[in-house]
């Protein structure tokens, strides 16, 4: 599951087969790192863009084979050329998550869910495209069930990280769902705990909750270890979601996280994945 604070990639798990946590490390420090550029410190907005642009840079030098910038961060990027180089993996997917990132320093607020899933093909669905890329599992069902299980993610740390998401400052839920439940975009935080409130919060989990149940069959199509740990991502972003209808949809007083007895529940439920997961009907 998720380590420190880049939520929903999977982390050198000890249900990977070892010969691949050294590579999903050196993934997950490129994306840490990137990620902490657009939202970490309090660098100026042309900053953090000229900081990634390096970034970007530091990716076509490795795909072109050539050497990297002088200002790349060698740290990051020697050891993620080698991992691509070593595993033939593609560069493309990394370009998209960047393009995500910048996204996050220039765009605030979604105007409709159309706008927030296209943004979830660059921030979320690069990493599991990736992931697939690395396990040898690549084909047209397993992307498609990859990127709802990346998006489903994704939608869940937005319904989890309102209150976090609001002090940076952005707004991840769609303006045509916040103006349709009568609430301003301006006010958010004003509405937690009102009907109105709970019902869009309730509209968001659904959504989330829709695209994990969509792409959960993945984890039986991909074999062995490997699948026990998407049966473990899976079972978590629902879990969270859980936690969340628990709550009543106040994410702004206590951030839904997972504690001793959700992790025996998650458990329970990879057990019973077929049972627990697969038969729950999933929205078309």
């Amino acid at each position: 599951m998720a380590v420190d604070h880049y939520e929903n990639f999977p982390v050198a798990s000890i249900l990977l087969p070892r010969r691949l946590r050294p590579a999903v490390t050196d993934i997950y420090r490129f994306a840490r790192t990137a990620d902490d550029i657009a939202d970490e410190g309090d660098a100026a907005a042309p900053a953090r863009l000229a900081a990634l642009r390096t970034y970007q840079q530091a990716l076509d030098a490795i795909d072109q084979g050539v050497a990297l910038p002088a200002d790349a961060p060698q740290a990051v990027f020697g050891p993620l050329a080698q991992t691509l180089a070593r595993h033939a993996l593609p560069v493309c997917p990394l370009h998209r998550l960047l393009l995500a990132f910048i996204q996050d320093v220039t765009k605030t607020e979604y105007a409709d869910e159309a706008e927030l899933l296209d943004y979830c093909t660059r921030s979320a669905n690069p990493v599991g495209e990736i992931m697939l890329h690395l396990y040898g599992h690549v084909d047209a069902r397993n992307l498609a069930e990859s990127d709802a299980i990346c998006t489903g993610l994704q939608l869940t740390n937005f319904c989890q990280d309102v209150a976090i998401d609001l002090r940076k400052p952005r707004l991840y839920l769609p303006l045509t769902d916040l103006h349709a439940a009568g609430i301003d975009a301006s006010d958010v935080a004003a509405a937690q705990g009102s009907p109105a409130w709970r019902a869009l919060m309730r509209q968001q989990v659904a959504r989330a909750r829709t695209f994990l149940l969509r792409g959960a069959p993945l984890a039986l199509h991909v074999p062995g270890r490997i699948g026990w740990e998407l049966r473990l991502v899976v079972c978590g972003g629902l879990r969270i979601l859980h936690r969340i209808d628990a709550a009543d949809y106040d994410v702004f007083n206590a951030r839904p996280t997972l504690a001793r007895p959700d992790w025996l529940a998650i458990a329970r439920q990879a057990l019973t994945y077929r049972r627990a997961v697969l038969a729950q009907p999933a929205l078309p």
